[in-house]
């Protein structure tokens, strides 16, 4: 059996008297039977009402089949099953299909040969009459797959295949954007969620949705505004799209759609520049909203904000839940979302009213030059917090059995407790952390109940800016390119910071030949987003430099 080095193993566990139902997604998602979308069903419930699987008999749960994947890595996809067949997408980004009783390999599609430096989340199915197709990304790129065989859906795109910066405006045609998470699928429209820069000049976060026969754009929401429109003075700039440096406020946590009301609702992510906000003085709009959009068109029915002038990460990391509530003896159809601060926001998901009080709280002041936090930020009474916070935690929150307790109690002293206290030369303790609070995972609901399940991250980081050094004009350019892009991450000395997931780069030649090191600064990698928009002197002068 080849090692566990190379191979990737997925294990699902069911009983060996479970008999497989077809999982027919036309079938009506009310009853929860079926697994035929990413998260269980269009509102992203993780609920399934399947009752052979009870904590009476979860003990006596045998292997059933393993399958064995061609290659290893992370995997953070969330399976799909369509009749009896599961799809997913391996760690290198290779879409199959098995047979659900047997686990037995249908087909496989992907380059056996290039290892893609990126992770999926799974696929999206689309059907109708006899056409089935499974939709997946590969870096900037939307594949169309047959369904049944595996093959590319030739009639759609190029060759079955478009590239999401086709709904970009031209001056992001170069710029880096890829999709992790898969589309969501409303009628003959995939509406895609991207990952773009986090830096200086990052892609405007377009939601765009595309024909799925066709594969061409149907509709784009600008969520950086057009100049002239009231959201665009939010920007501390009339033209906040022409700016060069802003960009960013995308989705790249997913959406959910209620498909009766034909709304689809968009959680937006931080703008860019990420932690410094003084090239974009103001609320932000549209970025770290929930904004609910008619799905056939685009437009824009209602928005909430939970962040205003977002210098801390904290943009929603997960789709939003679509469930039903209980108010004053009156069933109401809400929406629900987790949100990194430790918060839940819960609104009518048809008028965008809040279903508790939402009191837009003081918070502290900026004390860099050119910083100008926002002077309050919304906090919903309820439901209640599902996290600890920073200001909240003293020295008995310190682990008694911690090695260097007394150095964390020196480090805890010295730190900016306060809530929504800004970024600063001195550090700034975030709980919860940038990592949430609530992860991409996302929630379960129960929808009928209006019970949240949520699995909360309790991880603290250190929020510390530092004063940013002149880049010397007599600087080699490969030194000035990692000067600006590089080393906030991996450091001057390039050791990285490898407690917080950014590896050390010396002696980078000894493990990666050139071409892989080019590869990644095109399509990064894990955290790190890529840099196409550098020139090819930029690339080869940043490869010598490394």
């Amino acid at each position: 059996m080849p090692s566990a080095n190379s191979i990737q193993k997925i294990h699902l566990l069911i009983l060996l008297s479970l008999f497989l139902i077809s999982c027919n997604p036309e079938q009506s998602v009310s009853n929860y039977t079926t697994w035929s979308t990413y998260l269980g069903d269009p509102g992203r419930s993780h609920y399934s009402t399947l009752s052979q699987i009870t904590p009476t008999n979860l003990d006596q749960l045998k292997i059933a089949w393993v399958y064995e994947a061609p290659d290893h890595g992370q995997m953070q996809m969330n399976p799909i099953v369509v009749d009896s067949v599961v799809y997913g997408v391996t760690s290198a980004l290779r879409v199959f299909a098995l047979h659900a009783a047997t686990g037995k390999e249908l087909w496989q599609f992907g380059d056996t040969l290039k290892a893609w430096h990126s992770t999926s989340r799974g696929v999206a199915y689309w059907q109708k009459d006899r056409d089935k197709r499974i939709f997946y990304t590969k870096g900037a790129e939307l594949i169309a797959l047959n369904a049944i065989t595996g093959k590319p859906i030739r009639t759609f795109g190029n060759n079955g295949i478009i590239d999401l910066h086709t709904g970009l405006p031209a001056s992001a045609k170069d710029k880096f954007i890829i999709s992790n998470t898969p589309g969501t699928i409303f009628k003959d429209l995939i509406i895609m969620p991207t990952r773009v820069s986090e830096s200086a000049g990052a892609a405007p976060g377009e939601i765009m949705a595309f024909d799925v026969i066709t594969g061409k754009p149907k509709w784009v929401f600008k969520t950086i505004p057009e100049a002239g429109t009231p959201e665009s003075n939010s920007w501390g700039d009339p033209n906040p799209r022409e700016n060069g440096i802003i960009g960013g406020a995308n989705s790249w946590a997913g959406m959910a759609v209620d498909i009766e009301n034909e709304i689809i609702y968009v959680p937006t992510g931080s703008a860019a520049p990420d932690f410094d906000g003084s090239a974009r003085l103001g609320t932000n709009l549209f970025a770290n909203c929930l904004l609910a959009l008619n799905a056939n068109t685009g437009e824009l029915k209602w928005y909430f904000q939970f962040t205003h002038h977002d210098l801390w990460d904290r943009d929603p990391p997960a789709p939003p839940n679509l469930l039903n509530v209980r108010r004053n003896g009156k069933t109401v159809q809400a929406v629900a979302q987790i949100t990194k601060q430790g918060y839940v926001y819960v609104f009518d998901r048809l008028t965008g009213e809040p279903l508790f009080d939402i009191e837009e709280i003081s918070v502290p002041s900026s004390t860099l030059e050119g910083e100008s936090a926002w002077p309050t930020q919304p906090i919903p009474l309820k439901p209640k917090a599902f996290t600890r916070f920073a200001k909240d935690i003293d020295d008995d929150d310190i682990s008694p059995f911690a090695d260097n307790r007394e150095e964390l109690k020196s480090l805890l002293a010295k730190t900016d407790r306060r809530e929504y206290a800004p970024p600063s030369l001195e550090p700034v303790l975030l709980l919860p952390g940038y990592d949430g609070g609530a992860e991409w995972g996302g929630a379960a609901v129960d929808p009928d109940a209006g019970i949240l399940y949520v699995n909360s991250n309790e991880m603290a980081w250190i929020l510390q800016m530092n004063a940013k050094e002149p880049i010397a004009s007599n600087m080699p350019l490969g030194a000035q390119v990692y000067s600006k892009y590089c080393v906030v991450c991996h450091q001057k000395d390039l050791s990285g910071i490898p407690q917080s997931g950014y590896p050390p780069l010396q002696n980078l030649s000894a493990r990666l030949t050139k071409a892989q090191s080019l590869e990644i600064i095109n399509n990064g990698k894990g955290m790190m987003t890529g840099f196409p928009q550098l020139t090819e002197n930029e690339k080869e002068a940043l490869i010598q430099f490394l």
